[in-house]
């Protein structure tokens, strides 16, 4: 897919990957409807799009509160028109320090299952099914490496992870020979405010920066042979991008 004269949405665009695909996305050439729940991330965001020259706006709502989702969705088509590239990155810890399963709260699990699975299943629903009629769109689900391995205290954001894994295969299949790609991409370990919250004494200088990355999964984006719909892809091992 060429990316210039798309338009995008990008969950979690206020901070950490989120701001960076949107950044990377605008450059590209695409027009970026940026979400996430703080105004004031998502006005920084657009500002610096826009001065760039890049087309951007923002839309602060709340992925995993099911009446955000059409809201949403029209905004986005209101302001953007309609959306070619769904970046589903926005997501939840949880409740920090990690704790144990057994001392994780029924509520808690469930509030990061609403942001970090059925807040992307639904915007997919809403926005896929007009891709589809177009004949062409990408839905990128932002996974972890929490999604395949077992990390004791990261049972609830772990198991979202997977599900979220899982729940784009489906969706692959399921638009198999619709122009609609769904990938799942692992971003590896990045110097975020997530990470710092989950691992407050890990090594910053070893870890990816979140601009890098999101250079990595733009070209998964515009990539169709070696990202193809249903592929779960590693963001580190990927080649030919900084």
């Amino acid at each position: 897919m060429k990316l210039a004269e798309t338009r995008s949405l990008v969950t979690g665009a206020g901070r950490g990957l989120g701001r960076a695909l949107a950044l990377a996305l605008a450059k590209a050439g695409s027009t970026v409807v940026a979400v996430a729940r703080c105004a004031q991330d998502l006005d920084d965001v657009v500002a610096e799009i826009r001065a760039a020259g890049g087309r951007a706006f923002a839309v602060a709502a709340d992925v995993g509160d099911k009446n955000a989702i059409f809201p949403i969705a029209g905004e986005a088509a209101a302001l953007a028109g309609p959306i070619d590239i769904l970046v589903n990155d926005a997501s939840t810890l949880g409740p920090t320090p990690l704790p144990l399963l057994f001392d994780t709260e029924c509520e808690d699990f469930e509030r990061v299952l609403q942001i970090n699975l059925l807040g992307p299943f639904r915007l997919t629903k809403v926005l896929a099914g007009a891709m589809a009629l177009r004949g062409r769109g990408v839905v990128v689900n932002i996974s972890s490496d929490a999604a395949v391995e077992p990390y004791p205290r990261w049972g609830a954001y772990g198991a979202s992870k997977a599900a979220l894994d899982h729940l784009g295969r489906v969706w692959a299949a399921e638009l198999e020979g619709s122009g609609v790609r769904v990938l799942s991409v692992d971003p590896g370990e990045m110097d975020t405010q997530m990470h710092a919250d989950a691992i407050p004494d890990a090594d910053r200088s070893t870890l990816a920066d979140p601009t890098q990355v999101a250079a990595r999964i733009v070209a998964m984006i515009g990539d169709a042979v070696r990202a193809p719909s249903g592929a779960r892809l590693v963001a580190p091992s990927w080649e030919g991008t900084p």
